[in-house]
């Protein structure tokens, strides 16, 4: 395995939100940050992005309700917040696993709609940063994995994704490399390795989906990457969909496309 950078840390892309009702339809910006991935994708991203925007939400974590100890019209106070994407049409959403906290946990999501929709953490696995929610009455288009998760230095990406106090966006970036070589650790949480994407992320951005160029998914954002000393890089990390079969399909009744996908090692990839 070939060494990408220097020292670097990993630095979990969630974080406290209040929460806001909004019913206005969603409208997501583009952001290139990779000149030569925004050259081969800008051209087309309104139809990617309209492609893709379904299958993507936003998402605010507050902790479960006591039994009988609130309406059922209130929350408590928001934990967390972030962004996910929508895996099947039962209204499961995957992730990241320092979004979604604990199994249990309230969730409200938005949807391209601009409707909050309403659920709960049902699962956590925290060593591999992944997470599920159940949305109630939520009918999102499932995201359409990518066959094939191997993809080679340069090739153009995009995520989708809400920083906080920002609008929703589209960010455009290039894959560094398929692995990082070795595990990651925060707080608890973690993951044994990752893609590596040329592309500045912020707060607010983990557990969004990173689309290849053909709109089909190809991983999850789940940390920006610093320096020894702090100082953010414009790279960042994402699990690749091979990694997030394993957990979809043993948590879901998941698509032939995805259970395909389980048996692709990402390790197999090597350092393209």
């Amino acid at each position: 395995m070939k060494q990408i950078l220097p020292v670097l840390a990993a630095l979990a892309l969630a974080g406290c939100a209040a929460t806001t009702q909004l019913a206005d339809p969603r409208e997501i910006a583009v952001e290139a940050d990779v000149a030569p991935a925004g050259a081969v994708l800008s051209p087309n991203m309104k139809g990617l992005v309209s492609q893709t925007g379904p299958s993507y939400v936003t998402v605010i974590v507050h902790e479960a309700r006591p039994p009988g100890g609130r309406a059922m019209d209130t929350l408590p106070d928001a934990l967390t917040s972030g962004s996910g994407f929508v895996v099947d049409s039962a209204g499961h959403v995957v992730t990241a696993a320092h979004v979604a906290l604990r199994q249990g946990a309230d969730v409200e999501a938005r949807g391209a709609d601009g409707r909050i929709y309403n659920g709960r953490v049902i699962t956590v696995r925290p060593e591999n940063d992944m997470a599920l929610i159940k949305l109630s009455g939520f009918k999102g288009t499932p995201v359409t994995p990518a066959n094939n998760t191997c993809m080679r230095k340069g090739e153009p990406i995009f995520s989708l994704g809400k920083p906080h106090a920002q609008g929703d966006i589209a960010r455009i970036g290039e894959v560094e490399s398929m692995t990082f070589g070795r595990a990651v650790n925060y707080n608890g949480y973690g993951y044994p390795d990752a893609m590596v994407l040329k592309m500045s992320t912020k707060k607010g951005e983990s557990g969004g989906p990173v689309f290849n160029s053909s709109g089909e998914l190809t991983g999850m954002v789940v940390s920006t990457l610093s320096d020894g000393n702090g100082r953010p890089l414009n790279l960042a990390h994402a699990i690749p969909t091979a990694a997030l079969a394993g957990f979809v399909c043993a948590n879901t009744s998941c698509s032939p496309r995805w259970q395909a996908l389980r048996t692709q090692a990402p390790a197999r990839c090597g350092g393209a």
